[in-house]
C-alpha cells in the first residue's frame, strides 16, 4: 500500500472506510508534514487540533456504524480568503493582520460538514491580486518544484491560489480550496503538476469568501487528479440564500457520472489561442491534447473566440473596478490593522491605515479601477469593458453551436523563477491569457497537468465548458488524465 502522504481524498476516503488505517493516523500524517514544509512558507497559521477533531469524529462515526460524508476523513488546507471561526484570516494582507472571524464561511462550513478538517490557513497573493504568490504580505510562497538544470532557483508555485498549489503538489496536504478570479485555481495547479478545477460562477456560495471582484471570483478544489476534483467540488457545492449569486440548483453526482468515453462530443480548438512567440512545447502538448481527445471518441473542430484579443484589458478595468469598491471596506476603523499617527484626524488614520497595510501590487490596482470609475472616465473604460464582456460570452455561446467543450493550454509558460517578472506587470498579468475569457464569461474550466518541459517542469492543458455542464468538463478532464499518464511529482528537498 502507498504511504498515506502519497493519497488524495479517494484513497484516504476508500482506506479509512476500510479499516486500512483510521482517520487519527491520516491526520497525524499531514499535521506532520506540514510542520516539517515551512521553508515553502505555505502555511501562514497552522491548525492541527482541527484537523485532529474532525478526524476523530470519523473515526467515532465509522465506529458506531453511521454514514460517513464525502469527504470523511480527509484534511485539507485553506486558502486565507476564506473566513474561518476562531482562526486568523488574513487574505495574505498586513491591513487584516490578526483579524478572527466570528463565523464560517460558506465553502469551508460545507467541507468540514462532508467531514473534511483544516490542517491550516494557505498563503496567497495578497487579496488574490497575483499570479505567482509574490504579492503576499507574509512573504513569497516556493514551488515544491526544481529545474533540471542543476540549480537551485525558487520557482513561482503560480498564483493567486500559490499556497494550495504548492500543498497539494508537495504531498503537505491532499487537497485545499483555492479561488479563481481569472486564472487563480488553473494556472497555479499547472505550474505544479496537480488538476484545479474552476466551476459555474454561482455553483460555490460566496459568502464568507473574502471579495477580489464579485462578479469573477469563484471557490473550487485543488487536489492530485480529476475524480479528487470531483469529490471535493461536491461537497463544497450547493445553495446558499446567503449569496445573491448563488445558484439555486441541485448539486450533481459528479463523481458517480465520470467517464472517459468521449464518443459524440466535439471538442473545439479556438484558433486565437494559439498566440505570437508561444512556446513550442506548449504548443505540442496542445497537438498531443488533440489526439489524446480523438482516441478518446471526440470529433475535433475547429472554433473561433474573435474578441479573445480584447478578455485581458476588459478583465484588467473590470477587475481592479470591483476590486476598487470592495476594498474601501478596509479603513481602520471596525476590524483589522489601524494606522493612527500622533494627532492624526479620521481622514488621517483613513490614508495611513491603507498606505501601511495594502502592498503595492493592491494600491496599483485599487488605483486603476478608481480612475475607470470616475466621473468622465466611467463609460470610456468602465462601460466599454463591460460590452467586451458581453462579446466574450456571446463569442462562446456562438462555439457552442458547433462544439461541446474547448480544449487550450492552461498558461502559456511553464513556472518562472521568483522575481524573473516581478518589475513588469505586464508580463505578469499575460499568464492569465488563456484563463481570462472562461472567467468573464462564468464558465467551467479546469487544468490537467500533462506533461513536463524541458527542464523538468509541469505544463497544464484547459477544458473550457458550457456553463453548468460541469460534468462534459470532468469527463474530458479524465480522458485528458488517462492518455497523458501523468505521474511526476517534485522530489522533496525542503
Amino acid at each position: 500500500m502507498a504511504e498515506i502522504f502519497e493519497l488524495g481524498i479517494a484513497g484516504i476516503r476508500t482506506g479509512v472506510a476500510a479499516g486500512d488505517f483510521t482517520a487519527k493516523e491520516v491526520a497525524e500524517t499531514f499535521v506532520d508534514r506540514v510542520s516539517a514544509a515551512k521553508s515553502l512558507n505555505a502555511v501562514l497559521v497552522e491548525t492541527p487540533e482541527h484537523a485532529l477533531a474532525a478526524a476523530e469524529a470519523t473515526d467515532k462515526a465509522k465506529a458506531a456504524g453511521e454514514a460517513l460524508g464525502k469527504m470523511a476523513g480527509v484534511p485539507i488546507g485553506m486558502k486565507d480568503l476564506f473566513c474561518t471561526e476562531g482562526v486568523v484570516t488574513t487574505a495574505g494582507s498586513l491591513i487584516l493582520d490578526g483579524f478572527t472571524p466570528q463565523y464560517e464561511s460558506t465553502v469551508s462550513a460545507n467541507l468540514f460538514k462532508a467531514g473534511a478538517g483544516m490542517l491550516g490557513k494557505l498563503n496567497m497573493d495578497q487579496f488574490a491580486m497575483g499570479s505567482s504568490n509574490e504579492t503576499s504580505a507574509f512573504g513569497n510562497v516556493i514551488s515544491p518544484w526544481r529545474r533540471n538544470d542543476g540549480g537551485n532557483t525558487d520557482l513561482a508555485p503560480g498564483g493567486s491560489s500559490g499556497g494550495s498549489a504548492a500543498v497539494v503538489s508537495g504531498r503537505i496536504c491532499p487537497a485545499a480550496t483555492g479561488t479563481d478570479t481569472g486564472g487563480s485555481i488553473r494556472q497555479p495547479a499547472a505550474f505544479v503538476g496537480i488538476t484545479g478545477f474552476k466551476p459555474t460562477y454561482g455553483r460555490c456560495s460566496r459568502w464568507g469568501t473574502i471579495a477580489f471582484a464579485s462578479s469573477l471570483d469563484q471557490a473550487g478544489p485543488m487536489a492530485h487528479d480529476v475524480r479528487d476534483c470531483a469529490i471535493m467540488l461536491e461537497a463544497m457545492s450547493g445553495f446558499d440564500p446567503k449569496d445573491s449569486t448563488s445558484l439555486d440548483l441541485p448539486v450533481p453526482e459528479w463523481e458517480a457520472g465520470l467517464k472517459s468515453d468521449l464518443t459524440g462530443k466535439r471538442i473545439g480548438i479556438p484558433k486565437e489561442y494559439r498566440v505570437d512567440n508561444m512556446p513550442p512545447e506548449i504548443d505540442a502538448l496542445w497537438q498531443k491534447g488533440i489526439e489524446w481527445l480523438k482516441d478518446a471518441g471526440a470529433k475535433i473542430v475547429d472554433v473561433s473566440l474573435p474578441h479573445t484579443k480584447y478578455a485581458l484589458p476588459a478583465y484588467y478595468i473590470i477587475a481592479p473596478a470591483e476590486a476598487s469598491s470592495n476594498l474601501a471596506r478596509y479603513d481602520g476603523v471596525r476590524y483589522g490593522m489601524r494606522d493612527l499617527p500622533d494627532g492624526a484626524g479620521l481622514q488621517d488614520m483613513y490614508a495611513a491605515t491603507r498606505e501601511s497595510g495594502f502592498g503595492p501590487e493592491v494600491k496599483r490596482r485599487i488605483m486603476i479601477g478608481t480612475y475607470v470609475l470616475s466621473a468622465g472616465y466611467y463609460d470610456a473604460y468602465y462601460t466599454q469593458a463591460q460590452k467586451v464582456r458581453t462579446l466574450i460570452s456571446q463569442d462562446f455561446d456562438k462555439a457552442w453551436e458547433s462544439c461541446d467543450l474547448l480544449l487550450t493550454p492552461t498558461a502559456p509558460s511553464a513556472a518562472f523563477g521568483l522575481g524573473e517578472k516581478a518589475d513588469d506587470p505586464l508580463a505578469m498579468y499575460l499568464n492569465d491569457v488563456f484563463t481570462v475569457p472562461s472567467s468573464l464569461a462564468g464558465l467551467p474550466a479546469m487544468s490537467v497537468p500533462a506533461g513536463l518541459d524541458g527542464q523538468g517542469l509541469p505544463l497544464g492543458l484547459q477544458v473550457i465548458g458550457k456553463a453548468l455542464d460541469e460534468q462534459g468538463v470532468f469527463n474530458a478532464g479524465l480522458a485528458l488524465e488517462e492518455r497523458a499518464g501523468f505521474v511526476a511529482k517534485p522530489e522533496q528537498w525542503w
